[in-house]
């Protein structure tokens, strides 16, 4: 059996190529997961807020696939009103109507869920003092059901 004289590489089982291959493997899915931890962090609702959404929470998923318009407008003005009173809300409330007639036909329901709201701040007797006829009389039944 004669051997070479000359050296004999092996091309592509260097350590370069061992490199290259676990990156390859290794950096898509990095990058996905800090994309995706990146994404949950930010406070996609508009409205002020400390807390910070986890990855694996289960109201992630949920808060994702209810965030249509008249749901953000609602938990909007349900944090609203725990730092204005009820008249302000309801105006609001009724600018947005204004504003976007498409949410006229939850404005209802919106305002009920004011009503009820308003009676755990306020109680019954001094959140029926804000009752006005913003969709209707909806916010004073909000109230009624909850007093």
């Amino acid at each position: 059996m004669k051997h070479s004289t000359t050296p004999r590489t092996r091309h592509g089982r260097g350590p370069a190529r061992r490199i290259g291959r676990t990156l390859a493997l290794v950096l898509p899915v990095v990058l996905v997961l800090s994309g995706t931890l990146a994404v949950t962090r930010v406070n996609w609702s508009g409205a002020p807020s400390n807390s910070v959404l986890a990855a694996s929470s289960q109201e992630v998923s949920t808060r994702a696939s209810s965030r249509a318009p008249q749901d953000v407008l609602r938990d909007r003005l349900l944090l609203e009103l725990q730092d204005k009173n009820p008249g302000v809300v309801l105006t609001h409330l009724q600018q947005a109507v204004n504003g976007r007639p498409s949410l006229a036909r939850h404005c209802a329901a919106i305002a009920r869920a004011l009503g009820r709201a308003a009676v755990r701040v306020y109680g019954p007797s001094r959140a029926q003092s804000y009752a006005r006829p913003v969709c209707d009389t909806s916010f004073a039944s909000g109230v009624a059901a909850r007093g």
